[in-house]
């Protein structure tokens, strides 16, 4: 990354025209650098003003609320300016070309003001990839997951878990200490004691990562049954659109459709499958072939007719298909919508009830710090339980201590910044 030294500026708001557009600005000198193009602000905090902004020349070329934020009390911990004018390409290229023009001022990287801030320890790694969630939160249930994240909930669980292993080592540093003496058997049961209840709080947190993925990328939910059945019909029912062909012809779906739905707040991708059954044809094979190989690593299927034992699993939905009339107590059509509002709230609840076990872990490196940390405590306890000398389980302990502390950026983490940050837009 560049000297933190230079000042950096962006634009904070979207591209494109809208009634109003951010420029930030960041770094040494930020407020003085603004008064060459607004005038003098004054000495009063915080300093706002509606002030014309004029370029090099002297001529106005936008106006606007000027914002201002002392050294320690903006976002990034620097001296910081926000210039909020109209939202036009015209004027937010002038604003942007007059500021490019200083000395020591250049145009921000992605995510280099968030990154400054973390930097400054104003927020922590937690924080910074919770607000990367919250920017690119879609739906409701990946929002309140972000939240989670830039609270800090992590950050905290970290604490009492790494202050679970200090009490652990502390025990451990009393047997070395007095290692001539008789100490207690007690001592050692009680050091178990410690890691085992923290082993199991590691072992449930990582379990909810896969359901954090998902709630992130969307929960996958395969349509599946012979051909004609109406998965497509049903699909495009759904969808509230025509996504997929439907005709009388079996065999017309030959690959795997996906539409992205928003379903009690929670990210689904709906996935229509070639119909099942034994075909001459190649090319459906193919098709038939991987529609199995999604609806099996799909988080939930749905199958309109007689399921395939091979695939049916746990709270899998059987529907009776095209069920025009209503007739069939499962029954559904795509046709004429009759037990697709029935089909869609059943979809949520299931969902709803594997998303209560999420924690506040949401992605794989946090899972691999929580598996890399567990191993430890694992080999302490069997240490411990093996007479091991308590040498080598204070190493264990130092090290678990290590992976919690990279859980939330503490240590350990740089090789993963930049691909986070390169996540995010300019003015961030």
């Amino acid at each position: 990354m560049p000297a933190l030294q230079d000042r950096i500026f962006a634009l904070a708001t979207g591209a494109g025209k809208s009634g109003v557009s951010v420029v930030r600005m960041s770094g040494p000198g930020a407020i003085e650098a603004l008064e060459e193009f607004v005038g003098h602000l004054g000495d009063q905090h915080p300093r706002r003003a509606l002030r014309a902004f004029r370029d090099q020349t002297g001529q106005v070329i936008d106006e606007g609320l000027v914002l201002t934020f002392p050294l320690g009390k903006s976002f990034t911990g620097e001296e910081s300016v926000e210039f909020q004018g109209h939202g036009s390409q015209a004027a937010i290229c002038a604003v942007l070309k007059s500021l490019s023009g200083q000395s020591n001022t250049r145009l921000a990287e992605p995510g280099e003001f968030t990154r400054r801030a973390l930097e400054n320890e104003r927020m922590s790694f937690e924080q910074v990839e919770g607000l990367l969630g919250l920017i690119d939160a879609e739906t409701e249930a990946q929002r309140a997951q972000a939240m989670r994240s830039f609270e800090g909930r992590l950050e905290k669980k970290v604490r009492l878990w790494r202050k679970e292993l200090t009490e652990a080592a502390a025990l451990i540093q009393v047997s070395l200490d007095f290692a001539d003496e008789d100490i207690p058997p007690e001592v050692r049961q009680r050091v178990v004691g410690h890691l085992s209840i923290l082993r199991d709080d590691l072992e449930q947190e990582g379990a909810g990562v896969h359901v954090a993925e998902r709630i992130r990328a969307g929960f996958e939910i395969a349509l599946l049954g012979p051909p004609n059945s109406g998965k497509s019909t049903l699909l495009n029912f759904i969808a509230a659109r025509d996504v997929a062909i439907v005709t009388d012809i079996a065999g017309t779906t030959r690959d795997v459709l996906e539409v992205p739905l928003d379903i009690k707040g929670f990210k689904v991708v709906l996935m229509d499958t070639a119909g099942l059954r034994n075909s001459d044809d190649f090319v459906e094979q193919i098709g038939i072939k991987r529609s199995k190989e999604r609806a099996q690593r799909a988080d939930l299927r749905i199958f309109l007719g007689d399921p395939d034992e091979n695939l049916l699993k746990a709270d899998d939905i059987v529907l009776c298909p095209k069920d025009d009339d209503g007739i069939h107590k499962d029954g559904v059509s795509g046709k004429t919508g009759v037990g697709v509002s029935e089909l869609v709230a059943r979809l949520g609840t299931i969902i709803e009830g594997r998303a209560d076990g999420v924690g506040s872990a949401c992605n794989m490196r946090q899972k691999e710090m929580l598996v890399g940390a567990m191993s430890h405590v694992d080999r302490a306890i069997q240490q411990l339980n093996a007479g091991i000398e308590e040498e080598i389980v204070a190493e264990d302990i130092r090290r678990a201590s290590q992976k919690l502390s990279g859980l939330v950026g503490s240590i350990g983490v740089e090789d993963v910044l930049e691909s986070v940050f390169s996540n995010f837009c300019l003015g961030k």
